[in-house]
């Protein structure tokens, strides 16, 4: 933004907040005069029953509104029980849904019970909201960064890209999401750690989300020496695939059938490339179980592992 709208914006800002002070002090000194007039020609005694009467006054509106706001901070927690209560019996509910709204309505009541109390002590809050409006727009500016986390949690919101108990990664973190408020979302990694994710960045990031799909492909990349048979190789990997039952065959939907295939001829090796779909809640448990089952089966079947190797020849000139 230019230089010279910032100060016009400031600016403007600036007469908002000193127009709405000026009401404020206008209508006190309106007030003290009000109250100078009808203490004028009084006696003591009449002075001390005039102060006597408004202080009984105030101290009523006070009362009346501190029970304004303890009947509404019951309310407010009433209401956000029975709002998280009614979203959590819906059918198919979003627990990231159910904390954004829960927390965004929460601060929306408090707000409006704040403004109540301060009414009902009598204050003008006309003067008081243009005053909280002025010093908002000021503030939004300084607090630009948690605006830009709200205006990023709507989108989250919007698009849905993640649900808590999806395992993500983002910003680069990774872990299982376990809740969403109005400015960022908390992930639980897998060393225990939390993490807080604010939306601004995440919603402008790269967001990976493992759980997204109902399956997927796990591969193992298998080296044997120069020399063994390729055909037995595939066969003997292939026959360690089909013998686990986690293992998702072509019947299932959105999967191929387990792949294995010779891959490259490196130096030292033959490389083999083995791929098989699986449901996303056993990728983990079946990659580590199959590396386990190469490492102890195949050289039951001859087929040994190689190690880096360099054949050198020497030639003698006579």
């Amino acid at each position: 933004m230019p230089t010279f709208a910032i100060m016009r914006l400031y600016n403007c800002i600036f007469l908002q907040s000193s127009e709405a002070a000026k009401a404020a002090a206008d209508d006190l000194l309106a007030k003290a005069d009000a109250a100078k007039s009808a203490l004028d020609g009084k006696s003591p005694d009449e002075i001390l029953h005039t102060l006597m009467e408004a202080a009984v006054r105030f101290g009523l509106k006070l009362l009346a509104a501190l029970a304004i706001f303890i009947i509404g901070a019951w309310l407010i927690k009433t209401i956000r029980k029975r709002v998280h209560k009614s979203l959590l019996q819906r059918k198919g509910h979003d627990t990231t849904l159910v904390t954004f709204i829960d927390s965004f309505v929460g601060m929306l009541l408090w707000i409006l019970l704040i403004a109540i109390s301060i009414g009902a002590l009598g204050i003008n809050t006309t003067s008081i909201a243009a005053l909280l409006a002025a010093g908002g727009m000021a503030i939004g500016m300084a607090l630009s960064g948690t605006l830009q986390n709200f205006a990023g949690g709507i989108m989250l919101l919007v698009f849905k890209p993640f649900k808590a108990g999806d395992f993500i990664e983002a910003q680069g973190h990774s872990g299982t999401v376990k809740s969403m408020n109005i400015v960022a979302t908390t992930i639980l990694t897998r060393d225990n750690r939390t993490v807080i994710l604010p939306h601004g960045a995440l919603a402008n990031g790269n967001i990976t989300n493992y759980s997204a799909q109902l399956v997927r492909r796990v591969e193992w990349t298998v080296n044997v020496p120069y020399g063994s048979d390729s055909t037995q190789v595939m066969n003997e990997l292939m026959s360690i695939l089909k013998a686990d039952g986690r293992i998702v065959d072509s019947k299932a939907e959105h999967a191929d059938d387990p792949f294995v295939g010779l891959s490259a001829m490196k130096d030292s090796s033959l490389e083999f490339t083995v791929r098989a779909w699986v449901k996303t809640e056993d990728y983990w448990a079946v990659f580590f179980d199959i590396n386990n089952k190469i490492y102890t089966e195949l050289p039951k079947k001859g087929i040994n592992f190689p190690f880096p190797q360099m054949d050198v020849h020497i030639s003698q000139q006579q």
